[in-house]
């Protein structure tokens, strides 16, 4: 798969400072069955982000209208855990 190089990227952030998000919590290993990237998007922050019945939940930053950049601003450790290219694919979307 060919991607194309980086060059400038001009976005607001969205915040999320909260320490210590380690990769089961960005997206859960559940998640991992695809070798594609496609659909990681939809379970970024699963648990987090929507209620048992896929409701969003109204305080999860990222269901926040307000914030729609392309960066995501995390705490400290942010990622931390084990490797994972999914975790990438996930919030590249």
């Amino acid at each position: 798969m060919a991607y194309d190089k980086f060059t400038v990227l001009r976005s607001s952030a969205v915040p999320m400072p909260i320490g210590n998000v380690d990769t089961d919590q960005i997206i859960s290993a559940r998640f991992l069955k695809a070798s594609e990237r496609k659909g990681f998007g939809d379970n970024l922050f699963r648990v987090w982000r929507y209620e048992f019945d896929i409701t969003p939940k109204k305080d999860f930053v990222l269901n926040n209208p307000s914030y729609r950049g392309k960066i995501l601003e995390g705490g400290r450790t942010f990622g931390g855990g084990r490797c994972r290219v999914h975790v990438a694919w996930a919030i590249y979307v």
